[in-house]
């Protein structure tokens, strides 16, 4: 089964009040380290999205390998589900399901990535495969394909979540030990603290 990456990194990052994608981590901009975890996984390629700071954040991908797509969304601004519609159509026909990421979760791994891989592998009825931690709901999501055209659909800023409850029997829940799945950097309180986590 092909499995492609569709990494979000067109957001505004309001809260934050500085652009997320380049915010330092290891030594490289964050977006770089996120690609970066997706191309170590058993994903065949990744679709980064760029929009708000286009430039500067093609300009932290420099040098990563031919399995990374970027594009450009020029609805970024219409919120997260403009940005996924733009990732789904710069995938190659052949994708059996989409691992969504987002640029604002350092701590994710390439083995979490691969779990959800597994996960569809073995349930390949599944609409999606969603990460769960201590009961509450994670990212990043697998999308099956059968779902991606209702995908294309949607508007706002809230992805994919109205399918998932949509099709909440057909989606297989993967609990995992590890808090990645549930944190995110929105704020610079939120940096500060997955700084710590990563030590």
């Amino acid at each position: 089964m092909t499995v492609h990456g569709i990494l979000l990194a067109a957001g505004r990052s309001t809260r934050m009040g500085r652009p997320k994608q380049l915010l330092p981590w290891q030594g490289r901009p964050l977006v770089r380290h996120v690609a970066e975890v997706a191309l170590a996984s058993r994903l065949a390629g990744v679709v980064v999205v760029l929009g708000a700071y286009a430039g500067e954040v093609a300009r932290a991908l420099d040098g990563l390998n031919g399995a990374l797509r970027q594009v450009m969304c020029a609805e970024y601004a219409r919120g997260q589900a403009a940005s996924l519609r733009c990732g789904l159509e710069a995938l190659p026909g052949s994708v059996r399901a989409a691992v969504v990421l987002l640029v604002d979760q350092p701590l994710v791994t390439p083995m979490l990535i691969n779990h959800l891989i597994a996960a569809f592998e073995a349930t390949p009825a599944a609409a999606a495969v969603v990460p769960r931690y201590q009961g509450q709901r994670g990212t990043p999501v697998l999308l099956a394909e059968r779902l991606f055209a209702e995908v294309r659909a949607l508007e706002g800023d809230h992805g994919a979540r109205p399918l998932l409850a949509r099709y909440a029997d057909a989606v297989r829940w993967l609990d995992v030990d590890d808090p990645a799945v549930v944190e995110d950097v929105d704020t610079p309180e939120d940096y500060e603290h997955v700084l710590r986590e990563a030590g």
